[in-house]
C-alpha cells in the first residue's frame, strides 16, 4: 500500500546556541535539542499557524509531548545557529505526529532528525481529548 507524500508546510525557526547549552564534551547537550524543538513549535504555532498556545489554554486544552524519537547525527557548538524545521505529520484522534529536523544554519547539514507525538489534553480532566476538526483545518497550510 502506498502512502501519499506529506504536503504539509515545513516551518523554520532559528535558535542561537548559548553557553549554558554546552555539555562537558564542548557541544550542545542532547537534552537541549528537545528544548530547541519545543521553542520552535511554540513560535511556529503562534506565527505560522496563527493558533498560539494561549488560545488552547483559553479553551481548556494543552498539548503534552507523549513520545519523542530523535536521531543525533552532528554536533552543534557554542555560537552556532540551529535552524529548527518542523512539519505536521499525521492526525489521529487526540494525537498529532510532528516531523522535526535541526540543521546547522552555517553548514546546512542536519544535526538531529526525528518525530514527536503530541497529545491534546483537557486541562479540566487531565485526559486526552479528540482534536477538534476546526483546529486541524487551521494547521493545513
Amino acid at each position: 500500500m502506498e502512502t501519499a507524500a506529506n504536503t504539509n508546510s515545513i516551518f523554520e525557526t532559528e535558535i542561537i546556541v548559548r553557553p549554558d547549552d554546552i555539555d562537558m564534551n564542548n557541544h550542545v547537550h542532547n537534552s537541549k535539542y528537545l528544548d530547541y524543538i519545543q521553542t520552535a513549535r511554540f513560535i511556529q504555532m503562534r506565527d505560522n499557524y496563527k493558533v498560539p498556545m494561549e488560545e488552547y489554554i483559553g479553551k481548556g486544552l494543552n498539548w503534552f509531548a507523549s513520545e519523542v524519537h530523535l536521531q543525533y547525527k552532528r554536533e552543534l557548538k557554542f555560537g552556532d545557529v540551529a535552524l529548527v524545521k518542523t512539519q505536521v505529520g499525521e492526525w489521529s484522534g487526540a494525537q498529532v505526529t510532528i516531523n522535526v529536523w535541526v540543521y546547522n544554519k552555517a553548514t546546512n547539514k542536519i544535526c538531529v532528525e526525528g518525530k514527536m507525538l503530541y497529545t491534546l489534553v483537557s486541562l479540566a480532566s487531565g485526559r486526552p481529548t479528540r482534536i477538534p476538526e476546526e483546529l486541524i483545518e487551521r494547521h493545513k497550510i
